[in-house]
């Protein structure tokens, strides 16, 4: 099968990789091509299952974990994410090649190990081509991390190794972006500036007209063509890989559901939450470290890489005192995966898993207890909430951890081979190991009754990301020359199939020829 590929490249972090990665995916979708997306090493601690039982990074994965590989319409697999770093402590990280957890590592430590990993990433990515027609790739952090270059496998390393040409994009939100794009490109070695084809300006806001001076000068400056400039989309949502905004605007005059989350400082899979940030019941809460703690009408306690660790954390920030105060009121309180087990009366950490912590007392308000185990738990599955009965609900499961104890004899959800979770008997208390729990509008509905939202308007979230995927491709062929852009990546128009549109540029000098 013939094929192309194309790496997006950032000059920071956030910059726009991951939402020009999708939407270029969905774009060539349309077109009848059939694409995957790749992201050689990811470090985040949001992640996914895959239908093969390992985990990739959740930008890359699909349906209840979605965004690129829902941007193909594909399943995803682990060859998407062949290398995934999951912070443990400031220095380390546990080390995921190809699905599975091998290893914790130190930074210098990895950065001896990338040979054996850019073999893993090769492996990978030589699959993927050999299935798709396009390969679009999604680099790291910044092209420009001189202290990384060195056996680099997440951005120019990788492009070197394949000979693909990349598209840098910057955030013009951010300010200084003309500085971003020139400092970036010369950076650069001299063949990883050649390979460079292009620019794309994300976040724009205001007349386009007042920004033609600054494109024009920037491609004299480079030699290089400005592919397009995507503007600020208002309400649009994608999930985010490890960002956390902890700033809220609420709007006093509406009586909605508080839900209040605490940003532990190794929180994982936070994009839980998501499907609730966008509940125009609901307002969400995160509390940062130093962050007064408000009143609540749930607590959710969220997962955790470091589970004991985060557990001191929360004792240090008052979050023990604040919750026993909450539950004395009659306020709802949840778990998941992490915060699962912190509800629990022990944890322990006999082999170091996640720390050097053997053992802790956690919070005592279910009767069991938790063992951290070194091989993971990783599936998809599915079931009904106990909390009804019968309100169906799908999820995944991403944990070392092993629960037992009498509070697991009135379980929160029943899968289709065995039980999960518990609830408190005074039916104040729910925890559970599956992620993606509110992604499913049915259990969504019933767990915020549960949390006492009394009338319901709950939106689809699976299809409110389906149609800002949709938006996000339509605002790409309004504001890029896609088809130049495709006819540069692809002369010869083997493996790809165009459509006209209208450019936002006043010229065709603004794209690659």
């Amino acid at each position: 099968m013939s094929s192309f590929t194309l790496m997006i490249q950032g000059t920071t972090s956030d910059a726009g990789k991951t939402v020009l990665v999708a939407g270029l995916c969905r774009a060539l979708t349309r077109r009848g091509v059939r694409v995957a997306p790749f992201k050689p090493q990811n470090m985040a601690l949001n992640s996914a299952v895959t239908s093969d039982g390992g985990e990739i990074g959740r930008a890359q994965a699909v349906q209840a974990q979605a965004v690129q590989a829902q941007a193909c319409m594909i399943e995803p697999s682990t060859d998407m994410n062949p290398v995934l770093l999951k912070p443990n402590s400031d220095i380390g990280a546990q080390v995921i090649i190809q699905g599975k957890a091998l290893t914790e590592m130190d930074a210098t430590d990895f950065h001896d190990y990338k040979t054996v990993a850019m073999s893993a990433v090769l492996e990978s990515y030589r699959r993927l081509s050999e299935c798709y027609e396009a390969v679009i790739v999604e680099g790291a952090g910044s092209s420009a991390e001189i202290n990384l270059r060195d056996k680099d496998i997440a951005n120019m390393g990788f492009a070197e190794a394949v000979d693909c040409p990349v598209i840098l994009v910057a955030d013009i939100d951010r300010g200084g972006v003309f500085a971003h794009l020139v400092g970036t490109l010369e950076l650069l070695s001299e063949s990883e500036q050649q390979r460079v084809i292009g620019f794309v300006i994300n976040k724009f806001r205001g007349d386009i007209a007042l920004l033609y001076p600054g494109l024009e000068w920037l491609q004299r400056r480079t030699g290089k063509p400005v592919i397009g400039v995507l503007p600020y989309l208002q309400g649009f949502h994608l999930e985010a890989e490890d960002a956390i905004s902890c700033q809220q605007v609420l709007d006093p005059s509406k009586d909605n559901l508080r839900v209040v989350v605490p940003v532990l400082p190794r929180i994982s899979n936070h994009t839980d939450f998501d499907p609730l940030r966008l509940h125009p019941q609901v307002d969400l809460i995160f509390v940062g470290p130093g962050q007064k703690i408000p009143a609540a009408d749930l607590i959710i306690l969220p997962g955790s890489k470091s589970v004991i660790c985060d557990l001191q954390w929360l004792r240090e920030n008052d979050w023990e005192q604040v919750i026993q105060k909450h539950l004395r009121y009659g306020g709802k309180l949840m778990g998941i995966c992490g915060g699962f087990q912190m509800l629990g009366n022990r944890i322990n950490d006999p082999m170091q898993i996640e720390g050097k912590i053997k053992e802790a007392k956690a919070l005592g308000l279910l009767d069991m207890s938790t063992s951290l185990k070194p091989e993971k738990q990783l599936r998809r599955t599915s079931g009904s909430l106990r909390l009804d009965g019968n309100t169906p609900i799908n999820g995944y499961e991403i944990h070392a951890g092993v629960s037992s104890g009498p509070a697991l004899l009135r379980p929160a959800i029943q899968l289709s081979d065995q039980s999960d979770g518990a609830i408190s008997e005074d039916n104040q208390i729910f925890g559970t190991y599956l992620h993606g729990l509110f992604n499913n509008h049915e259990a969504c509905e019933s767990l915020l009754k549960w949390a006492g939202l009394t009338s319901m308007d709950t939106p689809d979230y699976e299809a409110r990301r389906e149609q800002d995927i949709n938006r996000l491709a339509d605002e790409l062929e309004q504001h890029l020359n896609l088809a130049k852009l495709f006819e540069a990546v692809d002369p010869d128009n083997t493996a790809l199939r165009f459509s006209a549109h209208q450019t936002a540029f006043p010229s065709d000098d603004t794209v690659p020829h």
